[in-house]
């Protein structure tokens, strides 16, 4: 369920202000992936230093369940032992962990935490969803046209799918959160779910159906067709299905992050390549360069949600984004020049 509307006096998020040398590190363990990004502070951004990413596949069978299996959460820590050695070895000045959807949601979420900080010394925190919006905004925000009056970025996660209704600044094209939504619709939910069609043009209609019903609600509070339809509105997505599918529309040998991250798609560009890998079937995806087996059954369910926002809210252009949570998480400790807190990292 969608959240009350927020006040159009919501606070900017601004770029930040490099207090100076450091090194900065930032965790985000998600239903899906476990992802660990170091940097240090150049300027108004930073140069990554150290990045691991796994997949740990956290939230397997949470849906039929509502609780974290223990295959899934050996995966997890394995991985986060891996992050914890990586952090061991460096000094550093700022460090937050965090968990989203699947911690979120598991009825073990919190307990499983609790022995990931007595085995490794991370403490990570489970965000809300509004901050998980708030934290994809502030990585996404330096790829927004300044000359748009609003945007509407989407983040398709394993176990959710966050929206972020933006205002920009008409003097200086400063983003201001004012809206917000949290879907429990993700990749990895959708996939569960459809499981036995999610590679049919049936099961793919269905999960596009159910994901557009559940978009309804916003859309009456904030009229977004209407803004698209009178113009100067941008849509922004990050995600690895919004990345797969620029990856496919710029017919790119293999993933480059490069050449993804800021590329601007026509809406015809961003569909086509969906209709192109709903074609390919299982096989195809398992051999794509830009998919691959490890993430074969994750992109139609993905596809499906793209297509849903793009039927709701058919903005003539897609702004594409590799970039999310631990982006947000280090332009954040950066602008506040953050020592490491205790509760971050405790061995």
């Amino acid at each position: 369920m969608c959240p009350p509307p927020m006040s159009e006096t919501a606070a900017p998020l601004v770029a930040p202000r490099s207090p100076g040398g450091g090194v900065f590190a930032a965790l985000d363990l998600g239903t899906n992936n476990c992802r660990l990004l170091v940097a240090a502070p150049a300027g108004d951004t930073f140069r990554v230093v150290d990045s691991f990413s796994r997949m740990v596949r956290l939230g397997e069978g949470l849906h039929h369940t509502g609780r974290l299996s223990p295959a899934a959460m050996d995966r997890a820590m394995a991985a986060l032992h891996a992050c914890a050695a990586r952090l061991g070895r460096r000094r550093l000045r700022g460090v937050r962990a965090i968990a989203t959807e699947a911690c979120r949601r598991a009825s073990n979420g919190a307990a499983f935490l609790a022995d990931v900080r007595r085995e490794t010394g991370l403490a990570l925190e489970i965000i809300s969803t509004r901050e998980e919006a708030e934290l994809a905004l502030e990585s996404c925000a330096p790829l927004l046209d300044r000359t748009a009056r609003r945007a509407l970025l989407f983040d398709i996660g394993g176990g959710s799918t966050e929206l972020a209704w933006v205002r920009l600044s008409p003097e200086d094209g400063r983003p201001a959160l004012i809206g917000y939504c949290s879907l429990p619709l993700g990749v990895v939910t959708l996939a569960e779910r459809f499981a036995p069609i999610a590679h049919t043009p049936i099961g793919f209609k269905a999960m596009v159906d159910e994901v557009a019903a559940r978009l309804a609600a916003f859309e009456s509070v904030h009229c977004i067709a209407q803004e698209i339809r009178q113009g100067g509105v941008h849509l922004l997505g990050t995600s690895g299905t919004v990345t797969t599918l620029a990856g496919v529309a710029l017919n790119l040998p293999r993933y480059r992050r490069p050449l993804v991250d800021g590329a601007v798609l026509s809406g015809a560009e961003a569909d086509a390549a969906g209709l192109m890998l709903q074609s390919l079937g299982r096989e195809g995806l398992h051999r794509h360069p830009c998919v691959g087996p490890e993430r074969a059954d994750f992109v139609l369910p993905g596809c499906a949600v793209f297509a849903a926002i793009r039927l709701m809210w058919p903005a003539p252009s897609v702004v594409v984004a590799d970039r999310g949570l631990r982006e947000g998480m280090l332009l954040r400790m950066m602008r506040k020049g953050a020592r490491p807190r205790p509760s971050a990292l405790v061995a």
